[in-house]
């Protein structure tokens, strides 16, 4: 380095080294010496964020997969409800593979076909996770008023129609990328999730906010009929105004959890992808759909695992005996 320097200096002509000043003559050498620049900072090779919502699809899976297991191997769980619980699960296992599948494909198989793959698989779980909501609202709406004639052949096939049309509907919903309505040709119409468009984003959000409030009425009447029972029960059995009052309450505090539940998760990504698209940040898209995935961590805990038929089930598969506490409980007017 020594050496360098000097063979540098002497480049300098006699003339600029005796007439200039130090101060020159120092600017000089230093102009001559190499400035050594800072590495760049390491970039992450994994978005957290993606970490974490893969994460949540393999909870999401095996909560799920469990449900799906319990009512296909036993055939007592056949009525209408439980063939609606089964389509709820089912819708929220196949979003927690996409998102598996979603995390799979964005860092070892980069391609535009596997996203518009993932991205309608995605779309369309989630679309038949929301809808079987729907259907099970409608189902327990029905199941309290035309409860004498609820379990009837009638009412079977009404479940299998819902069941083919949420199925068909959110499958067509979901292949929409696949056949073009996506954003891959023109960055502009990018929405917050590509390659969603921004009109197919807001079409999605739109009827998110109708089937809720559909959903939000449907629970109102379903309140006042838990109530109107609620009241001839305790009149028939002497019951006192206060066990009125706190089965009622119970009802009514159950009603609430399941739709405040549903519109904390799915109400900030629907109201976010109305208003925003490609140009905003991804961290806020993360932030909004992470609780929208939630939503199918928490729906089996509030549908399948509080019924007693599918807990009685899921005790004989893990302990091969049902539970006195179980078995002898009997469903009241608040079971809802």
């Amino acid at each position: 380095m020594n050496e360098d320097l000097k063979v540098n200096i002497s480049w300098l002509s006699q003339d600029l080294v005796e007439t200039s000043s130090p101060e020159n003559v120092s600017a000089a050498i230093s102009s001559l010496i190499p400035v050594l620049e800072p590495p760049p900072e390491p970039q992450l090779l994994v978005n957290p964020w993606d970490i974490v919502l893969c994460t949540s699809g393999t909870l999401i899976s095996c909560e799920n997969a469990i449900v799906v297991l319990i009512i296909f191997h036993n055939p007592s769980l056949r009525a209408p409800m439980f063939l609606l619980i089964g389509s709820l699960a089912l819708a929220d296992l196949l979003a927690g593979v996409g998102l598996i599948v979603n995390f799979i494909f964005a860092y070892l198989l980069q391609s535009e076909v596997a996203k518009l793959v993932t991205v309608g698989l995605i779309v369309a779980s989630f679309c038949a996770s929301v809808c079987s909501l729907l259907a099970i609202t409608v189902d327990r709406y029905l199941s309290l008023y035309y409860a004498l004639t609820y379990n009837s052949e009638r009412t079977v096939t009404f479940t299998y129609v819902m069941l083919v049309l949420l199925w068909g509907a959110s499958t067509c919903v979901g292949l929409l990328p696949i056949m073009g309505w996506n954003c891959l040709k023109d960055e502009s119409t990018c929405s917050v999730i590509r390659p969603l468009t921004k009109n197919n984003a807001a079409a999605l959000s739109v009827s998110f906010l109708l089937m809720f409030a559909l959903m939000l009425q449907l629970y109102i009447q379903i309140c006042k009929i838990v109530m109107r029972h609620a009241h001839q029960i305790a009149l028939q059995h002497h019951f006192l105004a206060t066990s009125h009052y706190v089965t009622t309450r119970k009802g009514v505090s159950t009603l609430a959890i399941i739709l405040g539940t549903f519109a904390a998760c799915w109400m900030p990504f629907t109201l976010y992808s109305l208003i925003a698209d490609y140009t905003y940040p991804s961290i806020y898209t993360y932030a909004t759909l992470l609780p929208a995935t939630y939503n199918s961590i928490i729906n089996p805990v509030i549908y399948a695992f509080r019924n007693q038929e599918i807990q009685k089930a899921l005790w004989m598969i893990c302990c091969g005996c049902i539970p006195s506490s179980v078995s002898q409980r009997a469903r009241s007017p608040s079971d809802v």
